[in-house]
């Protein structure tokens, strides 16, 4: 910021929700990968790691291109778009590098099979929503556990 000028009182507001949104994004689909490893092994660690293994990429790539866009407005003369791209662009690393990749996941591996409990009352009003088709449920998670079929 190169002069003292104040910031409009409706920039932190802009900001909270373009970043509340992408960060809700960002997790709903890496919990929602590891939902489904989860669903299918009953295994937090695997399903931690094959959601990261599955979204990490794809959250780094959105994040870096959000970075860059936002990073465009910094040079601007406008005091606004200077501090929306560098707030932006500052909170959308921190978030999908930091929050994302190393707290979400470590918050996860300590909380273990809480992770995914809930009353029963609730769980009988959530409806049941999968992203892909309902997946196949409790499946081993590798084939040498799988126990031979009979011969006919």
């Amino acid at each position: 910021m190169d002069t003292e000028t104040p910031m409009p009182a409706y920039v932190p507001v802009v900001m909270f929700a373009v970043l509340f949104g992408l960060s809700m994004d960002y997790e709903v689909f890496l919990i929602s990968r590891m939902r489904e490893s989860w669903l299918r092994t009953r295994d937090n660690a695997r399903a931690i790691v094959d959601g990261l293994a599955g979204t990490g990429r794809v959250i780094t790539a959105a994040a870096a291109i959000m970075v860059t866009v936002f990073a465009a407005l910094v040079p601007s003369p406008d005091v606004v778009l200077k501090s929306l791209g560098l707030g932006m662009a500052a909170a959308i690393l921190i978030d999908a590098t930091i929050v994302r990749m190393l707290l979400v996941p470590a918050v996860m591996h300590i909380l273990g099979r809480a992770n995914w409990w809930s009353p029963r009352w609730l769980d009988r009003r959530i409806p049941q929503l999968y992203v892909e088709g309902r997946p196949e449920l409790f499946l081993p998670a590798t084939t040498a556990e799988r126990e031979p079929m009979p011969s006919p």
